[in-house]
């Protein structure tokens, strides 16, 4: 039920030496169209990772007259402070990729559910994630754009999904009484169970598959088995 990193990364990964000129950075990110490469060491590992921001420094520092002493407005420099890009003038000065790149790398890992990579993006604000092995080398890179693909899953793959997950997630009085649509990728679910909490198993067990969009919940039950938290206070 669950898309790992594995499903959707991409292995032919563009990135480069910690020792790589700036130009030659510059030159692969325009070749490849791409907005940030991760930066290795000699053995593979992942070290941080260099963007398009990271080279702009150099042209953002640069001074338009003698002595102009360039300081990046406070919204910008909380951004940074907040971000991925890092902070300060010294990229400016940077010639190869290990003095440009922003380090630490947030990395993750083949086997690491999609919801994990898409939550540690949002955290930090990248766009990529480099994925590791055991060891820390590089063996894929993940961006937003194939965290995308699991909503790309088929209707009926998704159906399938849900169906499968009915007997694990709830006591069902009648499974096959429980008609399950999907439509672009929107879960209905239809029929009579039992119990409300089945009924809300079943919907929160639809909700967390990859590739669904919605969910929209017209079941009806038998017995209402909700218990009701009492609000105390009063006059």
């Amino acid at each position: 039920m669950r898309t790992t990193v594995a499903d959707v990364m991409t292995t032919d990964v563009t990135a480069v030496n910690h020792k790589a000129s700036f130009r030659t950075v510059a030159d692969l990110l325009i070749s490849k169209a791409v907005s940030g490469v991760p930066v290795l060491d000699d053995d593979n590992h992942v070290l941080g990772v260099v963007s398009e921001a990271d080279l702009l420094a150099k042209e953002e520092f640069k001074e338009l007259y003698y002595d102009d002493a360039y300081r990046p407005p406070l919204r910008a420099r909380i951004r940074h402070a907040m971000g991925s890009e890092g902070t300060g003038s010294y990229k400016a000065l940077g010639e190869t990729a290990g003095e440009l790149m922003t380090a630490s790398a947030h990395v993750t890992t083949p086997g690491s559910p999609v919801v994990a990579a898409a939550r540690l993006m949002d955290r930090y604000g990248v766009k990529r994630l480099p994925v590791v092995d055991a060891d820390g080398r590089l063996v894929g890179i993940v961006s937003r754009r194939d965290l995308l693909k699991v909503f790309l899953r088929a209707d009926e793959e998704i159906r399938a999904l849900v169906l499968a997950g009915i007997p694990t997630s709830a006591m069902w009085t009648d499974p096959k009484g429980l008609d399950v649509e999907v439509t672009e990728g929107v879960v209905t679910l239809n029929g009579i169970v039992s119990r409300h909490t089945e009924a809300i198993a079943a919907v929160r067990m639809a909700e967390s598959i990859d590739g669904v969009v919605a969910v929209h919940d017209e079941l009806t039950w038998k017995h209402d088995d909700v218990i009701e938290v009492p609000m105390w206070g009063g006059a």
